[in-house]
């Protein structure tokens, strides 16, 4: 006979020994059980979520401004560093959510456990700088989403943006699973958009194939190293490991090796196939600025607006500025609920200051709308486009700053016992460290010493 409900809630509820949800009132609450009986599909079901809700943070604004840029410039030739940032977003978010429940700390929390009180709020206002940066993306697309749709003035609709932080807190007070299910549906808008684009811009396949093949180019031109840096930082970001490895514990199962071993393994199929969707979207992004503006003559479209407003004349469809204004609303929208619960598990994180979800909300907001609206002003919309994508290259400098703690923690046998990182794990995570610190690295070599210098 299967036990009570109660007993079944009692064996199911999260440990407190982390207490990573119980008591913060401005984090997810409320836990999804998962049955150790029943249909191995359906148990699977009941687990995803956190996977979407992060990947909805990899095609917001920042990536439609590199991929544009990307693929106005130079064609298909990005495309290899979108297949392979996506990549390593996988293998990085898997760890994050991995060391979420094998250690039941979330990656801020657990920086705080084994670091220096002076280097806990070195990295706490380094991630600070991060999310406001992921917030600013937010600002620009949404604020260009309301001009495109309203024809709104480009700093009234920076102002707008305020107002988002009312549907943040209306999402997180109705719970986690219409907080995922909006995310979803969001999502899904933007796949559908995206899906009718590639229609219209018929691509040479043979040519988006050949994207695929790595390009030394990307890594002597310096115009298109900056461009392949922001498409990392905008594809792998660092917020997302720290907002991964705290919501993926909102799913209760039991605290035991076996039952910590099969969340692992649902959390990884969870993520994979969110990303797997989100680097369709972000491929198409590209190919469509490739097959529309590149093989037409225009190869500086980076600015949204201009993408949008070429949209029409070139393919001769009425309705693409439309759909490219709505697809955009709805990922500014869907990024900023992740940025939100990012900022609040980093705050409790690591100096454990509690906010109320509006305040921390308006604080982020605000600080993103101050450099907007003042460029929006000054400069217009090619400066709002230059913004846009130095935010993601900013994303990308911090990344590191993320990624080393993650990789240290996960391969802790005393932080992780039996689910630490093995030799090929191990290795395969550091070669994506090495590999973007390296990038990281040429780029601001090439900023100070340009090679005509």
């Amino acid at each position: 006979m299967p036990p009570p409900p109660e007993a079944a809630q009692a064996v199911f509820t999260p440990s407190l020994g982390a207490q990573p949800f119980e008591g913060r009132t401005s984090r997810p609450s409320r836990a999804d059980p998962i049955s150790v009986a029943g249909a191995w599909f359906r148990r699977l079901l009941r687990f995803a979520g956190p996977g979407y809700l992060v990947a909805v943070g990899y095609m917001d604004p920042g990536n439609w401004a590199t991929d544009l840029a990307g693929g106005s410039s130079y064609g298909y030739a990005l495309l290899w560093i979108v297949a392979l940032s996506s990549a390593m977003a996988a293998m990085l978010q898997i760890l994050a959510a991995r060391l979420g429940i094998a250690s039941g700390m979330d990656l801020a929390q657990a920086c705080r456990a084994h670091s220096t009180p002076r280097s806990v709020l070195a990295q706490w206002l380094m991630c600070e700088v991060a999310i406001c940066a992921c917030d600013l993306a937010e600002v620009i697309g949404t604020a260009i989403a309301f001009r495109l749709l309203f024809g709104l003035p480009l700093a009234l609709g920076v102002a707008m943006t305020l107002a988002d932080v009312f549907l943040v807190l209306w999402l997180q007070q109705r719970g986690l699973r219409y907080l995922e299910s909006a995310i979803i549906g969001m999502l899904t808008l933007v796949a559908i958009c995206f899906g009718l684009s590639l229609l219209v811009a018929q691509p040479q396949w043979s040519a988006v194939m050949s994207g695929f093949i790595p390009s030394q180019r990307a890594i002597t031109d310096p115009g298109m190293l900056y461009v392949g840096i922001g498409i990392i930082g905008a594809t792998v970001m660092p917020h997302n490991l720290y907002l991964h490895s705290s919501i993926v514990q909102t799913r209760s199962y039991e605290r035991n090796e076996a039952g910590k071993r099969s969340a692992i393994g649902f959390a990884t199929i969870d993520i994979v196939s969110a990303l797997a969707i989100a680097f369709l979207i972000n491929a198409a992004i590209l190919i469509a600025a490739a097959a529309i503006f590149h093989v037409n003559g225009h190869h500086d479209v980076a600015d949204l607006e201009d993408a949008s407003a070429l949209l029409g004349p070139i393919t001769g469809a009425a309705l693409a500025s439309t759909v490219f204004g709505i697809a955009l609303l709805a990922s500014g929208l869907g990024s900023a609920v992740t940025a939100t619960l990012a900022g609040q598990i980093v705050m409790e994180g690591y100096v454990r200051l509690k906010m109320a979800p509006w305040a921390r909300r308006l604080l982020t907001r605000s600080i993103a709308i101050v450099p907007a609206f003042f460029v929006a002003l000054g400069a217009g919309e090619s400066g709002v486009a230059k913004l846009l994508v130095l935010s993601q290259v900013v994303l990308s400098l911090q990344l590191p700053f993320a990624m080393v703690p993650l990789i240290r923690f996960t391969s802790s046998r005393k932080l992780m016992g039996p689910f630490a990182n093995g030799r090929i794990t191990m290795a395969i995570a550091i070669a994506i460290a090495a590999c973007i610190i390296a990038l990281n690295a040429v780029l601001i070599a090439r900023v100070f010493f340009p090679p005509d210098a």
